[in-house]
């Protein structure tokens, strides 16, 4: 069979999981193309934010030395934004640095590298192609088996496809392992990047050089709307946006652009923005639905990886996506491998993809934080506990010359001016407990 295809390998879509698959693929010797519809990896992707590497510099060890990586995150703010102020957690931990957790990334810089890295491998880079379906065999015994892919008129017939192909992956659709997302498994992302001098941004976000921070903020930034706010450092811009659940912006009728403007404007936000120079703005969807989104993962010749596969966790605290999907990569490399090695790319021998994969970080974060979307469809996360909060603490930081409470009488009394009940506060906390 080898004698008759192209390539052992399609990966289709150059962006982390694609390239680190093509990368470890072609590295276990096998005849990789990796295929990209940008006229180069990164090119029609303005995404970006931050990157747990631990898992890429297990592929590309020092890789934070190499790769054109942003800042190293060693701040980290939780903000609940009330209608003209904020309240939230201010966490600074140099150890954070040192092993390098997090780092700030745009993907127009750090797609382009990895690329690189799969091309110096032996991987051969097919950019500006867009594949419009899948080859796929009925075979005598009834199964079906995916054999390659066409591109225009062109057919590269492989052994096996990876499908990386991103959040509507079209390929997986195709080959009947999931239908279109639902609603309330998807959410729409705006977000721009705005320049700015390395050392005005190091001065407002208090971190040294080389050195960033990284903002998640909840509340009024989305208007009642499920969903939430970020705003990341990088070398010399920011990059700030909005993710806002798909279903609850349709059932409220309201529009996504002027939410981010009107987040753009709000005190908490627009000083850090202050003098910026706005480079890039757009939108895409995103994953929300969690375990709940990964469905079936592989068939014969087949296997699905990255946001394809949906493999992104919202805990409210962190997002993560390049991480799970630079280990599913992993995952798949490893079991296609196997599979190459034994001729043998039935649905059955790919299934130790899905088995590896939930052996590894990746599966069991994602049933970890399985909950997690539930709980953030709470609507009063995004209504009533900012200004609760704001409000117990301007009793405690309010000092004139009445005598003082104890804390519990100011929540006391805050509380009696919320809509929100001490009910809700267990409701609300004994499912934040269990999806978090």
């Amino acid at each position: 069979m080898a004698d008759e295809v192209d390539f052992d390998v399609a990966v289709v879509g150059a962006g982390p999981a694609g390239s680190v698959a093509a990368t470890l693929l072609a590295r276990q010797g096998a005849s990789v193309v990796l295929i990209d519809r940008g006229e180069a990896p990164g090119t029609k992707n303005l995404s970006g934010g931050v990157l747990y590497g631990r898992v890429l510099d297990e592929v590309f060890p020092g890789f934070v030395d190499a790769a054109p990586v942003e800042r190293r995150i060693v701040r980290n703010v939780v903000r609940f934004l009330t209608p003209d102020g904020a309240v939230g957690v201010d966490q600074v931990d140099p150890r954070l640095a040192d092993p390098v957790n997090a780092v700030t990334v745009l993907r127009a810089k750090l797609d382009p590298w990895l690329s690189s890295q799969a091309e110096e491998a032996g991987a051969f880079l097919m950019p500006g192609v867009r594949v419009d379906e899948l080859l796929i065999d009925d075979r005598s015994d009834g199964t079906r088996q995916v054999v390659g892919v066409r591109a225009g008129e062109d057919l590269l017939r492989t052994r096996v496809v990876v499908a990386a192909d991103g959040v509507n992956s079209f390929l997986s659709q195709a080959a009947g392992l999931r239908t279109k997302p639902p609603a309330h498994h998807l959410a729409v992302g705006v977000k721009a990047v705005v320049n700015l001098p390395a050392g005005v941004i190091e001065d407002r976000f208090g971190v040294a050089p080389g050195d960033g921070a990284a903002h998640a903020l909840v509340g009024d930034c989305t208007q009642g709307v499920g969903g939430g706010g970020f705003l990341y450092t990088n070398r010399d811009s920011l990059s700030i946006g909005l993710v806002l659940r798909l279903d609850d912006l349709l059932a409220q009728h309201k529009d996504a652009v002027t939410l981010f403007e009107t987040f753009l404007e709000h005190p908490a936000v627009a000083g850090y923005l202050r003098d910026g120079e706005l480079c890039e703005y757009g939108s895409h969807l995103v994953n929300e639905g969690g375990l709940d989104m990964l469905g079936r993962i592989h068939t014969g010749g087949l296997v699905v990886v990255g946001d394809a596969a949906g493999l992104t966790i919202n805990s409210g605290l962190t997002v993560r996506g390049m991480d799970l999907a630079i280990g599913s990569a992993i995952c798949a490399a490893e079991a296609i491998g196997e599979a190459l090695s034994v001729d043998d790319l039935s649905e059955r021998q790919l299934g130790t993809y899905r088995t590896r994969l939930f052996d590894s970080f990746v599966g069991k974060d994602m049933t970890t934080y399985a909950k997690a979307p539930a709980f953030l469809e709470r609507p009063r996360m995004y209504s009533q506990y900012g200004p609760l909060l704001a409000d117990i603490l301007r009793d405690v930081f309010d000092l004139d010359t009445r005598p003082r409470r104890h804390l519990l009488g100011v929540a006391r009394t805050a509380l009696k001016r919320s809509p929100l009940r001490v009910k809700d506060l267990v409701s609300d906390g004994l499912a934040g407990v269990r999806a978090l």
